[in-house]
């Protein structure tokens, strides 16, 4: 009996840290983009409206970064989650 709980204890502590691992990638992912907009500040053409069209304004690759690791952690990362505590 004590080995049974010992093993449903380690295998919610497993899921535990997946879910944490998961749920850490995309804000990670978003932070890089932030830090990489900050890096490298003329990537960000907002910063001067005038001198870029409308294409260069929405396809930014800090801002693809951003809008990845938010979408990441939306659509994939949400569910994913759910099913592993729903699972174990």
């Amino acid at each position: 009996m004590e080995s049974e709980l010992t093993a449903t204890l380690e295998r919610a502590a497993h899921s535990t840290w997946r879910a944490l691992a998961l749920t850490a990638i995309g804000p990670l992912t978003v932070l890089a983009g932030v830090a990489w907009a900050l890096v490298q500040p003329y990537r960000v053409t907002l910063l001067d409206p005038r001198a870029h069209g409308v294409w260069d304004h929405v396809v930014q690759p800090p801002l693809l970064v951003v809008t990845v690791g938010v979408l990441f952690h939306v659509v994939v990362v949400r569910p994913l989650v759910r099913a592993l505590e729903g699972g174990s």
